[in-house]
């Protein structure tokens, strides 16, 4: 007898509805599972075996043979270890439902019992676009399936407890969705009140992270560029509920959701050694999985020691910062990522670091300082917005007593010039002043006459490339959000040119 039941598989960071055929017929007893099944799908023939013993019903002592289509897709992950069940008990006569509008997500223990399973969001967010009513998903991923509106979700506990709903013995309510709250920020403990001195550099991080541009940082070890960085989530807007639900479904994919908090609620920070590989960072593998620039979409990606990296690794970063999206390109086919970040990177001025300190000699040629900062690319650099030095501390500001502006402070005004962004920037691709593109800019970024007269002198003194000569402006943009002005007037220019990269730094 063949039975049909429906499940979903995930392509990057999408899903593809899979159509689960068992049939049982006369012969030999054996278990075939067929469809371009990984390694881990081929397991699911002993614990769906031992599932279903354990949970009380009888597993036929037949010829049994299941079909996950479309049989041109690479299946993998253990998500359909419930849809063969409930086929094979359904093809044995051991259950009569109608099943055509239900989609089965979830991995079984040899006990029945169902498990955690990576993916269910972007899964069941599959089932809504496809017009299909219901999902049963494993009971500890209930919250993350509800969060996708449209769908009832059924979360049972066990094989057993399913089948007992689905025979009408013990009915399960529908999950009901926990109210969600994302207006929650970074709470580590970084706060930029711990700073002391280096109110150049935090200046430059809260235009950064108004306008989500990207940063370098230089300056001797111990400066704290690292705590710096460390404070950026803590001044950045709070994640809306649509990026929320994106980032969300990049963690669900990789398999780094807590099962705690369903829903992303505060903007990433990633920091990978700087010995991460070039799929490691960008994305990769033989089935394609999101790198860091990926886990780091809507947040911060922070480089530290960034002339330490691979070349082939860094240089990967270009496109990303570019278009916002990464390519993984493997002969089963291509799969783009989101990679919408803030790259907020540091180094020290030299191999040894103390070059152009006043206090410590620095013990490096020239010909090992010029090799050192050869190793950041003119393109890669021509991506970077701001670039600040951030020199060592005096005695006097590391003991003075109080704290500086805190981190809420900060966040206020960043909020205050995003909504300025949002408002300016709905209806097009760009979501802030640096996604903007050459036409947003020509749109957007209205330069007075005086301050037209200061970009053109930069031009010529500076040799800004036209990327250069856009940036500029976009960071302008920012510092003219940030004081609540309509056009970029001269001290908007004047301070956007002082976080550009000077001719032999």
């Amino acid at each position: 007898m063949l039975a049909k039941a429906l499940s979903c598989a995930v392509v990057g960071l999408d899903g593809a509805l899979v159509e689960v055929e068992v049939d049982i017929s006369a012969g030999l007893p054996s278990f075939t599972i067929v469809g371009l099944p990984d390694k881990a799908v081929q397991e699911a023939r002993e614990r769906v075996r031992s599932a279903i013993r354990n949970s009380g019903f009888r597993f036929p002592s037949k010829r049994v043979t299941v079909n996950l289509a479309p049989a041109d897709l690479k299946k993998e992950g253990p998500a359909y270890d419930l849809a063969i069940a409930v086929g094979l008990l359904m093809s044995s006569g051991q259950l009569i439902a109608d099943v055509r509008d239900i989609v089965f997500l979830g991995e079984l223990s040899l006990d029945g019992r169902l498990r955690h399973t990576q993916g269910i969001l972007p899964m069941v967010s599959t089932v809504r676009e496809n017009g299909i009513a219901n999902a049963c998903v494993p009971l500890p991923d209930a919250m993350e399936a509800a969060l996708v509106e449209g769908v009832v979700i059924t979360a049972p506990e066990s094989l057993a407890q399913l089948m007992a709903h689905m025979k009408g013995d013990v009915p399960l309510a529908p999950v009901v969705p926990c109210p969600t709250d994302v207006t929650a920020v970074d709470d580590d403990g970084f706060d930029m009140c711990y700073v002391k001195g280096q109110e150049h550099a935090k200046r430059a991080l809260e235009i950064a992270a108004a306008g989500r541009h990207n940063v370098l940082m230089s300056g001797p070890p111990g400066s704290g560029k690292t705590m710096l960085s460390r404070c950026v989530p803590s001044i950045l807007p709070p994640l809306s509920m649509d990026e929320a639900v994106e980032v969300t479904k990049i963690y669900s994919v990789t398999g780094l959701l807590s099962k705690e908090t369903p829903l992303m609620r505060m903007r990433p920070f990633r920091s990978p050694h700087y010995t991460i590989s070039h799929a490691g960072l960008v994305g990769g593998g033989q089935v394609p999985r999101p790198g860091e620039i990926s886990l780091s979409h809507r947040g911060v990606l922070f480089l530290d020691e960034f002339p330490e990296f691979g070349h082939s690794t860094l240089e990967s970063l270009r496109q990303p910062m570019e278009d916002r999206v990464v390519t993984v390109s493997r002969a089963q086919g291509s799969v783009t990522f989101p990679a919408s970040f803030m790259l907020v990177s540091a180094m020290n001025p030299c191999p040894c670091g103390h070059y152009g300190d006043p206090f410590r000699e620095c013990k490096c040629s020239i010909s090992d300082i010029i090799r050192y900062r050869k190793r950041l690319s003119g393109p890669l650099m021509d991506r970077i917005d701001i670039f600040v030095d951030v020199p060592r501390v005096d005695y006097e500001k590391l003991t003075s007593q109080g704290n500086g502006e805190t981190s809420a402070a900060v966040r206020a005004r960043v909020m205050g010039a995003s909504m300025i962004q949002d408002e300016r920037l709905a209806g097009r691709k760009a979501t802030c002043n640096a996604d903007m593109a050459a036409r947003d800019v020509t749109d957007c970024c209205k330069v007075t006459p005086r301050g037209k007269e200061i970009l053109h002198a930069a031009m010529r003194q500076l040799h800004l490339s036209a990327r250069g000569y856009h940036r500029v402006l976009k960071v302008g943009r920012t510092i003219a959000d940030l004081e609540g002005a309509d056009l970029i007037d001269t001290p908007h220019i004047a301070e956007a040119l002082q976080y550009r990269k000077r001719e032999g730094e």
